[in-house]
């Protein structure tokens, strides 16, 4: 059995298993210069089992490709804040301006390549989200056996945002929940507590925060290779969650009905008419989370989810590379820099996106983000018939 830990700020507080990109991130770069890997990335054993341990809490556990290197190793052989706050998109935003971009892209080929090992691991492993576990970060803790989410656990896929697009398995995992519910989360990048991800699916299990040390020296007894086993460990402290009367998931019915739609602004305008007809504050809010975000993420959101139903864990990883390469190319828009400089560098929060608005985005811009890439850039590759996929 192998179990991850990510520790964010304080090293006697924890959790277990993967995650990776968030808004959240503000890292402090001539310290984030000069770490090193090992230090950030540490395993201990306890009985039959492993924990790999996350410590960057300066920057909410973000991952480097060193560190997804060292996770990597790891699978092969700190603080209360964070589970892991996701990719270190800081960094990557500084390596573009220096004309870096085959950084950036290692950076994206060793993280999906570790999000795909952990989404076709052969041994049962456990991720406990106790804390932030935002989009990229996700990627590397649900395709996971388990996950076990706690009352501070706070999950989102915020790319759209960001200029960006749900990475790092998203389109799959998200594109398998309920309904609509995948459009909805990866446009809006809607916010889901614990209670919430086991409800939607996204987490298979519920605890207190104050009871993840129980949970990991239970899990340390166990001698098992038995997922069946760990699951019924996993049960002993598990509670029944019911969503809050506020809750997004219980809007599923107005969910299914607008983020059905064909295309971005029929979604807005079946939203705008529900709030209309209904004086609905949800829907009003909602649509404005919609016109905050950049309008050629949305569309390239929108397609992505709706392909990633169709197509397998892999498929969807090597699709979604190809997005992120050429995202990073700035050929047809450079929303994912602006994104980052108006939220996490400048922090004006007033992104100038290109193209400004939904009606300027083409189907034809949208499809240049899914073409095959060029002679300069290489396929992902993942070992498909070496492995296995659990999920």
């Amino acid at each position: 059995m192998l179990r991850l830990k990510w520790i964010g700020f304080r090293i006697c507080s924890s959790s277990t298993i993967f995650s990776s990109r968030a808004l959240s991130i503000c890292p402090d770069t001539q310290k984030s210069e000069s770490e090193n890997p090992v230090e950030v990335v540490s395993a201990q054993g306890l009985g039959s089992s492993r924990k790999a341990i996350l410590n960057r809490p300066f920057v909410l556990n973000a991952l480097t490709t060193s560190m997804v290197s060292q996770l990597h190793k790891l699978y092969q052989g700190a603080g209360d804040r964070a589970f892991c706050s996701g990719g270190d998109i800081v960094r990557l935003y500084q390596f573009a301006n220096q004309g870096k971009l085959e950084e950036c892209k290692d950076f994206f080929i060793k993280a999906y390549q570790f999000v795909y090992h952990v989404g076709t691991y052969l041994k049962p492993h456990v991720a406990i989200l106790d804390g932030l576990t935002m989009g990229g970060g996700a990627g590397i803790s649900i395709p996971g056996t388990f996950r076990v989410a706690t009352n501070k656990t706070v999950f989102g896929a915020p790319e759209t945002h960001i200029g960006f697009h749900p990475d790092a398995g998203a389109s799959f995992f998200l594109s398998h929940l309920p309904g609509s519910l995948g459009e909805y989360l990866a446009l809006t990048g809607e916010r889901l507590n614990g209670a919430e991800m086991v409800v939607a699916g996204l987490a298979t299990h519920f605890s207190m925060s104050t009871r993840i040390s129980s949970i990991e020296e239970r899990l340390g007894t166990l001698v098992t290779n038995d997922p069946s086993v760990l699951e019924s460990a996993l049960d002993e402290y598990s509670d029944v969650v019911i969503p809050n009367s506020n809750s997004s998931l219980r809007r599923m019915d107005t969910i299914d009905h607008c983020f059905s739609k064909e295309t971005v602004e029929e979604i807005i305008c079946a939203l705008e008419t529900e709030a209309a007809g209904q004086n609905d504050e949800w829907c009003r809010k909602t649509i404005g989370k919609l016109k905050e975000a950049s309008p050629l993420s949305l569309k390239i959101a929108l397609r992505s989810i709706r392909e990633g139903r169709s197509q397998t864990f892999h498929q969807c990883l090597v699709r979604e590379y190809r997005t992120t390469c050429h995202v990073l190319s700035k050929r047809v828009s450079g929303d994912f820099f602006e994104g980052i400089r108006a939220r996490l560098i400048d922090k004006d929060f007033s992104p100038k996106w290109d193209p400004p608005c939904l009606e300027q985005v083409s189907r034809e811009v949208v499809n240049q983000y899914f073409l095959p890439l060029g002679e300069d850039d290489q396929e992902l590759e993942l070992p498909i018939k070496k492995r296995e996929a659990y999920i």
